[in-house]
């Protein structure tokens, strides 16, 4: 299962550029999770990388700082039993990580003034709802 890993369109992180590391799973799988090494580490060193240009990794650093070991992204999964279907997980989850980590960000929005009509309906609503709220009021007797 040495290949490399599609990203998007014009992003693939070849395999020599992936660690795979392969531990016991708790959880499901009966006799078989005890000898088993069903748990997969899927590691990319994103700052050591040579594929990634320099905008796009800086962008990348910067959004996932908080999961980078010494520039390292490591991703674990172990909710199959079969060592395929986790490695298959942790390869999919990498690539959907790394797609959203170097996306361009979002456009800014920009600030609109409400409108007349919504602002006419807002105080109206407000004022039916003051007027429901006046109605409810029990008042002294004289």
């Amino acid at each position: 299962m040495l290949e490399d890993l599609r990203v998007n369109d014009r992003l693939t992180i070849p395999a020599a550029e992936l660690a795979w590391r392969f531990s016991r799973a708790g959880g499901p799988g009966g006799q078989g999770v005890n000898t088993t090494d069903s748990r997969v580490e899927l590691s990319w060193d994103l700052t050591g990388s040579t594929v990634l240009p320099p905008m796009l990794k800086e962008r990348a650093v910067a959004r996932l700082g908080h999961r980078l070991v010494h520039g390292v992204l490591t991703i674990t999964a172990s909710e199959f039993r079969s060592q395929l279907r986790n490695r298959e997980a942790a390869a999919e989850r990498l690539a959907g990580l790394v797609a959203s980590a170097i996306a361009p960000p979002p456009r800014a929005r920009r600030a609109t003034r409400p409108t007349k009509g919504s602002v006419e309906r807002r105080i109206a609503d407000k004022k039916r709802r003051g007027e429901t709220k006046r109605n409810r009021r029990s008042y002294p007797s004289d």
